[in-house]
């Protein structure tokens, strides 16, 4: 029924949450799963580093998606990384078409990785956006 995945995360408690639901249904059917990081662009006007939050360096972009690898690979699951650049929403919503994405699992209060961003609900946009069923995990 879900052939693929995709967990669109970030560094608050609600992805972490949302993150021993998506490995029982990963495994549960035998699922691909594939993890996603967005980093909104630097704003204009500023040079590249200055706009960025410390969420935002590569470092950190790695250390976060090795993290949640290893976690999955922990519970006997296999997932793909990958990491973009732009506005939240649009960019899962962008991944998911492109992997032909069954399902997108994602917590209920997740921003975009810059702070400061909080007005708008990205899982309230990637559920009106969406090319597949979205599951919005508490």
């Amino acid at each position: 029924m879900f052939k693929t995945v995709l967990f669109p995360i970030d560094q608050t408690r609600e992805s972490r949450h949302a993150a021993d639901l998506v490995a029982n249904i990963v495994k549960t059917y035998n699922s691909s799963l594939t993890i996603l990081a967005v980093v909104e662009p630097a704003s204009g006007g500023e040079a590249e580093g200055d706009a960025k939050s410390p969420m935002q360096s590569e470092e950190a972009i790695a250390k976060l998606l090795d993290g949640a690898r290893q976690m999955f690979s922990g519970q006997g699951v296999e997932a793909k990384t990958m990491h973009r650049e732009g506005k939240p929403a649009f960019v899962i919503c962008d991944v998911a078409d492109d992997i032909n994405a069954d399902l997108i699992i994602m917590g209920s209060h997740g921003v975009d990785m810059a702070e400061g961003n909080i007005g708008d609900s990205v899982s309230d946009r990637v559920i009106n956006l969406s090319p597949c069923p979205v599951l919005i995990v508490p």
